[in-house]
C-alpha cells in the first residue's frame, strides 16, 4: 500500500519540530525551556550565523524532533544574540545542544553528530521513533524504482518532493525514475530550479553524472549485444556496450563488459576500461553496490 503523506507536522507542530523551532531569548528562556520542560522534555540548539556546522546539524534536529511527533520541544538560541545564555550554560564551542526535563539540564552533546546519534539522543528523552511518513514513502519509492517499478516510483517521489522541495533524496529518486521510464529530458527542468545547497548535494550530483554517461553513450544496445555475443574479442564493441549500458543505468552490466576488457587486455587503448570504470565509480558515488563490487573486481582483475 503506498503511503500518502498528509499536511502537518503532527500535534503541537510549531514545537516539535513541524515548523521552523522558535527562538529563543533571555526573556523567554524561563517560560520556552524551564517551565515548558515540565510538560515535555526540551531540546535547545545553541548556534550561532557564521557556524557552518550549526547549519549542518540544524536540519536533523528538527526532522528526529519532528518523527517523535510531538514528544519533545525544538527550540533554537542565537548566541551572538544572547551571549548570557551561552555564559550561563558554560557553552565553549557549538553546535551545542541541551536537552531539559522537569526544569533541570539532563543531556547534551557539542559539535556534529551522525542523524543515529542525534535520533538515539531523542530517543533517550522520548522513546522510540518510528519512521516518519516521509521516510515510509522513500522507503517505497526505492524498493519499488529497484523492482522496476518506476511509474509507482515516480509518483512516491513526487509526493515527497511536494512536501519537502529541498530533500535531496527524492529529487534525486525522482529524477532515476523519470529516466528508467525514458523521460530524461524533464529532469534538467528538474534539477536547475534546486537552490545551491540542495544542487550540490551528493545524491544531486551522481544525477548529474548519470546524464552526462547518457549524453555521451551511443550505439544501439542490441546491436552491440550481438556484437559481443558473435566476438567476446572486440574489444571496441564491449566498450561501447559499457557504455550504454551505464546510460541506461544497467550498472553491474557495464561493470561486467569493462572487467571483460581487462581480463583480456588491461593496457588496450592505453588503459581505458580502467579509466571508465573510475568514470562510472565517480557517478555512481562510493557507497553504490556497483561501485562496490566493480572497485573489487578490478583490483583482483588488475594485480592478478
Amino acid at each position: 500500500m503506498a503511503i500518502i503523506i498528509g499536511e502537518g507536522g503532527g500535534p503541537a507542530a510549531e514545537a516539535d519540530g513541524g515548523g521552523a523551532a522558535p527562538d529563543v531569548t533571555a526573556e523567554t528562556f524561563q517560560a520556552e525551556v524551564l517551565e515548558a520542560s515540565r510538560d515535555r522534555p526540551v531540546i535547545v540548539d545553541l548556534w550561532a550565523p557564521w557556524c557552518g556546522p550549526c547549519k549542518q546539524i540544524a536540519p536533523v534536529l528538527e526532522k528526529v524532533a519532528k518523527a517523535a511527533q510531538g514528544k519533545v520541544k525544538l527550540v533554537k538560541i542565537n548566541i551572538d544574540e544572547e551571549p548570557q545564555i551561552a555564559q550561563a550554560l558554560r557553552v565553549r564551542s557549538i553546535p551545542a545542544v541541551f536537552a531539559f526535563d522537569k526544569g533541570q539540564p539532563v543531556d547534551g552533546f557539542v559539535g556534529v553528530q551522525p542523524e543515529s546519534q542525534i535520533k538515539a539522543f531523542v530517543e533517550r528523552l522520548a522513546g522510540a521513533i518510528g519512521p516518519s511518513p516521509v521516510e515510509q514513502a522513500l522507503e517505497q519509492a526505492d524498493a519499488a524504482l529497484e523492482a522496476g517499478e518506476a511509474q509507482q516510483a515516480a509518483e512516491l517521489y513526487r509526493q515527497v518532493v511536494a512536501h519537502e522541495d529541498d530533500n535531496a533524496d527524492a529529487i534525486a529518486g525522482l529524477a532515476r525514475a523519470l529516466i528508467a521510464l525514458g523521460r530524461a529530458d524533464e529532469v534538467a527542468p528538474l534539477l536547475e530550479a534546486l537552490d545551491d545547497e540542495t544542487a550540490a548535494d551528493d545524491r544531486i550530483q551522481g544525477v548529474k553524472a548519470q546524464l552526462e554517461l547518457m549524453a555521451g553513450a551511443g550505439g544501439d544496445l542490441a546491436g552491440l549485444e550481438a556484437k559481443v555475443a558473435a566476438d567476446g574479442g572486440d574489444l571496441d564493441a564491449r566498450l561501447e556496450l559499457a557504455r550504454a549500458y551505464a546510460a541506461a543505468d544497467r550498472r553491474e552490466e557495464a561493470v561486467d563488459q569493462l572487467i571483460a576488457i581487462v581480463e583480456i587486455a588491461r593496457d588496450w587503448n592505453d588503459g581505458i576500461a580502467r579509466a571508465e570504470l573510475v568514470r562510472f565509480f565517480d557517478a555512481w558515488g562510493p557507497a553504490d553496490e556497483a561501485t562496490l563490487d566493480g572497485r573489487r573486481r578490478l583490483s583482483a582483475a588488475w594485480f592478478r
